[in-house]
């Protein structure tokens, strides 16, 4: 077994859609990125690459990198579920934090979950999504931003 952690953040802009784990949610501001800016799923691509050695988002999928200009996060994260499914590993459990002061997230918490663990070839209970604000302190309380944390679990594949 092995333990991964991720961390992502993005600023808030205007004019830009607010993606979080698939979901598009609606929010006067979104997200400022070269791909659609899903911190909550770079959060947890990053957990499970680094979980398995096999480096960050930015090695795999550079902001550099034209072809990933406006890029779906969770096609991203297929490309990794291969990456970890060649290397031998499986997904034992993903828990992951959205920090953000609005708006408000709990409606949107397990379709979040649900993409992620169809994704990820996983039960929804391996799964777990959850949001907090930050009390109005830092950039994520004053509003500038969103990031997300994630934790992971991964176990070999066995072969029968």
């Amino acid at each position: 077994m092995r333990i991964g952690h991720g961390y992502d953040v993005h600023r808030l802009v205007s004019d830009r859609p607010l993606v979080l784990g698939g979901v598009t949610v609606p929010s006067q501001m979104g997200l400022l990125g070269h791909s659609d800016a899903d911190v909550l799923v770079h959060a947890v691509m990053d957990a499970l690459l680094g979980a398995a050695g096999l480096g960050d988002i930015g090695r795999h999928f550079p902001d550099q990198d034209p072809s990933y200009l406006g890029a779906d996060s969770l096609k991203l994260l297929d490309h990794v579920m291969v990456l970890l499914r060649q290397n031998g590993w499986r997904v034992g459990n993903v828990d992951a934090t959205i920090l953000a002061q609005r708006p408000k997230l709990a409606p949107y918490l397990d379709q979040m979950r649900d993409n992620l663990a169809v994704r990820m070839g996983v039960e929804p209970e391996r799964v777990n999504v959850k949001a907090t604000t930050e009390e109005g302190l830092g950039f994520t309380g004053a509003g500038e931003g969103i990031a997300a944390h994630a934790v992971c679990l991964l176990e070999q594949r066995t072969t029968v």
